[in-house]
C-alpha cells in the first residue's frame, strides 16, 4: 500500500452528532448586533478568583451591608437586614404613597434588573422567584436612598427617626456612613441606577424625571473629596460606574496604537528640569506635558484608596465598555513612583495628598498593591505623555541646565557665592589684562 495514500475506511458520520447540528444552527443565525445587545445587558459582575488572588481579596466584598443578590444572606452582613426593612417603612411613610406603588414600579423592569447581574443565580430567576427578587430590589434600593439622604443631611434626620437610632441618626452618620459609602463601590455589591430611578420617580415624579438628578445624587454621596463635580451620562449603570465616569470623562478621541514607554520616576523627571503642576480638574486623564511642565490632577491617597481603585479596575476588566483609563492612570503613577522620595516630591507639589501616615505606605500601595496584572491600552493618551517626558529627559542640555539651576540657583547663599566667584574671576582676568597690556605696547 502506498504510504502516502492512506484511506480511512470507517469515517464517522459527523452529521448525526447533536453537537454538530446545534452548532450549525448557531452559525446560521449568528449576528454581531444581537451579540452586542446580549453583552450590553450585563453591568454587575462577580470578580473572578484570578483577579482576587492578585490583590487583597477583602477589597472585593462588602464589610457592613449587602446591596443586591450576590452577597445577600451572608452571616456577617445579616445584622443590617433589620435596618433595611426599617428604611423601607420610613421612606414609604414619609412619601405618603402606598408600598404597592413602589413595588409595581420596580416589578415593571424586573427583567432589565435581572439582566444587569451577570451570572445571577437561579434562586433569583424565573416566575417562582421574581417576586423574591423584586422584594430584594425594593428593600435594598430604599435602604440606599435613606442612607444617602442621611449623608446629605449629615445625620440630622431626627424628624423621621429616633435621635438614638443605631443607623439613621447623627450616630450612624459618624460611625457607619463611611462603611456604607465604601460598600457602595464594591463591584459585586452594586444596585442598578435604573432601580433607584424607578423608586425616586414614585417619591417625586417631577424632580427625578431628569435622570441626571439621580447621577448627581449618587456622585454627591460618593465623592465628597472631589474638588470639581462634573456631569455624567443621563443615567449611569450603577454607583461604581458613576464614579468611573466622573474620574475619566471627556476623553473620546480615537488614537492609534502607541509604542509602550516606561517613564522615569518623579525625582529623575525633576532633576531633568521638568516642573510639576496641579491640573485644573480631578479628571485622571487631565495629564499633559507642554514646554517642560507636567500637569497632573491632585489625588488623595487614604485608607479607602485601595478598595476604590481595585474595584474601578475590576469594572474595567470585566465590562468591555468601561475602557482602560483608571488602569492606565494607576500604571502611569506606578512608573512615576519608585520610592518614598518620589512620593515626597509629588506631595510637595500638591499632586498627592496623603492620608496614610507615611510616604513609604503610599509608594508601597502604588508599587506593590494596585498595579498587579494591569495593562495600559495601546491607545491610551498617557503613552504619548510618557514618550514626551522621556524625550525631554534624554536631552543632555536639559539635564545640564536643571543640574545647574538646582545646584547654584536654589540656595541663595550658594548663588551669592557663585556670583562672588564669577566677579573675582572677572576681576582677576581684568587685572591680568591691564598688567600685561602695557608690556605688549612697549615691545611693539
Amino acid at each position: 500500500m502506498d504510504k502516502y495514500n492512506v484511506r480511512i475506511e470507517h469515517e464517522p458520520s459527523m452529521g448525526s452528532s447533536s453537537w454538530v447540528v446545534e452548532m450549525e444552527k448557531t452559525i446560521g443565525v449568528i449576528d454581531p448586533a444581537v451579540e452586542m445587545a446580549r453583552w450590553k445587558r450585563h453591568s454587575i459582575y462577580l470578580v473572578p478568583e484570578r483577579i482576587k488572588n492578585l490583590h487583597n481579596s477583602k477589597a472585593y466584598r462588602p464589610e457592613l451591608v449587602s446591596l443586591g443578590p450576590f452577597h445577600h444572606g451572608e452571616p456577617d452582613l445579616l445584622p443590617m437586614e433589620e435596618h433595611k426593612r426599617r428604611a423601607v417603612v420610613h421612606l414609604v411613610k414619609r412619601s405618603r404613597k402606598p408600598l404597592r406603588q413602589f413595588v409595581a414600579a420596580v416589578a415593571e423592569v424586573t427583567q432589565q434588573l435581572q439582566d444587569a447581574y451577570k451570572d445571577l443565580g437561579d434562586e433569583w430567576r424565573g416566575p417562582d422567584n421574581s417576586e423574591r427578587f423584586v422584594e430584594l430590589m425594593v428593600t435594598d434600593g430604599c435602604f440606599l436612598l435613606e442612607a444617602m439622604r442621611m449623608d446629605a443631611l449629615q445625620g440630622k434626620v431626627h424628624e423621621d427617626y429616633a435621635p438614638n437610632d443605631p443607623v439613621f441618626s447623627q450616630y450612624g452618620y459618624l460611625y457607619l456612613w463611611l462603611y456604607i459609602q465604601s460598600d457602595m463601590l464594591v463591584m459585586e455589591n452594586q444596585l442598578p441606577l435604573l432601580l433607584l430611578h424607578r423608586l425616586l420617580l414614585v417619591l417625586d415624579h417631577e424632580r427625578y424625571q431628569n435622570a441626571r438628578e439621580i447621577s448627581k445624587l449618587v456622585l454627591d454621596s460618593l465623592c465628597p473629596w472631589r474638588r470639581h463635580m462634573v456631569d455624567t451620562n443621563p443615567l449611569g449603570l450603577h454607583p461604581l460606574d458613576i464614579l468611573h465616569q466622573s474620574l475619566t470623562h471627556d476623553d473620546h478621541q480615537d488614537r492609534k496604537g502607541s509604542k509602550a514607554y516606561v517613564m522615569p520616576p518623579a525625582m529623575e523627571i525633576h532633576e531633568a528640569g521638568i516642573i510639576f503642576k496641579v491640573s485644573d480638574t480631578d479628571n485622571l486623564l487631565d495629564v499633559h506635558f507642554e514646554h517642560g511642565v507636567l500637569s497632573m490632577p491632585a489625588v488623595r491617597v487614604d485608607e479607602g484608596t485601595e478598595k476604590r481603585f481595585l474595584n474601578l479596575m475590576a469594572f474595567e476588566r470585566l465590562h468591555p465598555a468601561a475602557g482602560n483609563d483608571v488602569t492606565a492612570y494607576v500604571i502611569f503613577m506606578d512608573n512615576m513612583i519608585s520610592s518614598a522620595k518620589d512620593v515626597a516630591l509629588l506631595r510637595s507639589k500638591m499632586i498627592i495628598e496623603s492620608g496614610l501616615g507615611s510616604d513609604e505606605a503610599v509608594a508601597k500601595l502604588l508599587n506593590n498593591t494596585l498595579n498587579k496584572g494591569g495593562v495600559m491600552s495601546p491607545s491610551s493618551r498617557l503613552h504619548d505623555v510618557q514618550r514626551q517626558v522621556n524625550a525631554h529627559c534624554m536631552k543632555s542640555w536639559n539635564r545640564w541646565r536643571a543640574n545647574f539651576i538646582q545646584t547654584y540657583l536654589r540656595n541663595p547663599w550658594v548663588f551669592i557665592s557663585l556670583v562672588a566667584t564669577v566677579i573675582l574671576l572677572v576681576a582677576t582676568l581684568l587685572q591680568t589684562f591691564y598688567t600685561v597690556a602695557p608690556f605688549y605696547k612697549l615691545t611693539s
